[in-house]
């Protein structure tokens, strides 16, 4: 059974950081890309960040470029989303994704696995 579980998230106060994890079980996804998207309350999901199956390519989305960064560990079939300068608009329930392409996905029909997702609150 192919499983996505993310881990990490949690309260933090704005301009604070989190880093989250998302570990693959079941399969290896070294081979494809894997992606962050999140969902805010009363809000649909939306694209945060993707990265290539090498880890070489990564494409943010505008609201988080230069504040959070997507890396990977093929070895640990395992991606991050390290966040930093957190403010109140990034409060969502964090969802990574994996498998499907090798290269960079910024739509979520191009993702096949997703995870249960982890949350992340930030107070002002």
């Amino acid at each position: 059974q192919v499983q996505l579980v993310e881990s990490g998230g949690g309260l933090v106060q704005t301009g604070g950081s989190l880093r989250l994890s998302c570990a693959a079980s079941g399969r290896t996804f070294s081979n494809d890309a894997m992606g962050w998207f999140r969902q805010a309350p009363g809000k649909e999901r939306e694209f945060v960040a993707t990265i290539s199956w090498s880890g070489r390519a990564t494409y943010y989305a505008d609201s988080v470029k230069d504040r959070f960064t997507i890396s990977r560990d093929n070895a640990k079939d395992t991606v991050y989303l390290q966040m930093n300068s957190l403010k109140p608009d990034d409060t969502a329930v964090y969802y990574c994704a994996a498998g499907g392409r090798p290269t960079m996905a910024h739509e979520e029909d191009d993702y096949d696995y997703w995870g249960q997702g982890t949350r992340v609150t930030v107070s002002s």
